[in-house]
């Protein structure tokens, strides 16, 4: 399917991921404008939900969680949401993240806890994946006090959001728990080895790039872990068995599709439920264009939607 005005101009417009030469913290900053100007020129407002922040004080360094709740007293399912950024970009700050939590958490009716986990360079593998566990765990340990039920819970991101939530889904039935319901993983890199991503046959034309993606693996790991470890690319995991039901979302013109389409098929072996689908003319990011491309807004009806199958008894 042809691209749309819409996702075309926001491809013309989106930042590349800065001056190789510069510090990571200059490129950042520069990244995090451009993201937030993204999302105002193309993104829609949303109702917001009461939020509020939360540090969790751990030996490895303090957690920022940022939890969102809509007004209403009985208990609600909880959504760990990761967030995406090449593990090495992004923040529950960015406004795409908020818009998103502020959204799913009013209509899904559920508590999102967002978790602001530390990145790479600075902190490489596997301390971003022990954070997002570690939010995931307070999460179900203090559901009560935030008005949820730890017996409905769900884990998704977007991105390298999606990979720490496929990665932390097998550190959960590695570990024993916290019990997961439901993961949702938005355009997610399953393979960071990017054998995956060079066979998709999706040109380097749509936004991310292997490239890109070398780029933000190098960050995330160094040059000497491997990239084949089952925390780093759920993919390539020897044993998909007894994790939870999945709603994998991936784009059309997303050299990452493949990475879901073969999760999927290797979950669907494993006998997890699973649901697939690829959005026609949707590319890696185009989710955010809520507000000048109908179809990311059907995404996030879509989100929406999964989200609220917790909702519904096993």
């Amino acid at each position: 399917m042809a691209l749309s005005a819409a996702v075309e101009s926001f491809l013309a417009t989106k930042p590349d991921s800065g001056d190789p030469g510069a510090p990571v913290a200059v490129r950042r900053a520069a990244i995090l404008r451009g993201s937030d100007e993204l999302f105002e020129t193309f993104g829609a407002p949303v109702q917001p939900v009461g939020v509020r922040d939360v540090v969790v004080h751990r030996p490895g360094g303090d957690l920022r969680l940022r939890v969102y709740r809509p007004d209403t007293t009985r208990p609600l399912p909880v959504y760990v949401f990761l967030h995406g950024g090449g593990f090495w970009l992004g923040s529950v700050d960015e406004l795409v993240n908020d818009a998103l939590c502020h959204d799913r958490s009013r209509r899904a009716g559920c508590v999102v806890v967002a978790v602001d986990y530390r990145l790479a360079p600075e902190h490489p593998f596997p301390a971003p994946l022990e954070d997002c566990y570690a939010g995931l765990t307070w999460a179900v340990e203090h559901a009560a006090e935030l008005g949820g039920d730890p017996g409905r819970v769900a884990v998704g991101g977007v991105s390298a959001g999606a990979n720490l939530s496929a990665a932390v889904t097998l550190l959960a039935r590695e570990r024993g728990g916290p019990r997961i319901d439901l993961q949702v993983l938005e355009v997610p890199p399953l393979d960071l080895t990017l054998d995956t991503m060079r066979e998709s046959g999706v040109a380097d034309d749509y936004g991310i790039t292997v490239d890109d993606m070398r780029l933000c693996g190098d960050l995330y790991l160094g040059p000497a872990h491997d990239r084949r470890d089952e925390l780093v690319s759920p993919l390539l995991a020897s044993d998909l068995s007894g994790l939870p039901a999945t709603r994998i979302m991936s784009a059309e013109h997303d050299p990452l599709r493949l990475d879901g389409e073969r999760y999927a098929r290797r979950l669907t072996d494993a006998d997890v439920p699973v649901s697939f689908e690829v959005y026609p003319g949707a590319v890696h990011g185009s989710l955010a264009l809520t507000g000048s491309w109908p179809a990311a807004a059907t995404w996030q009806d879509d989100v929406v939607s999964t989200l609220r199958s917790l909702h519904t008894p096993a």
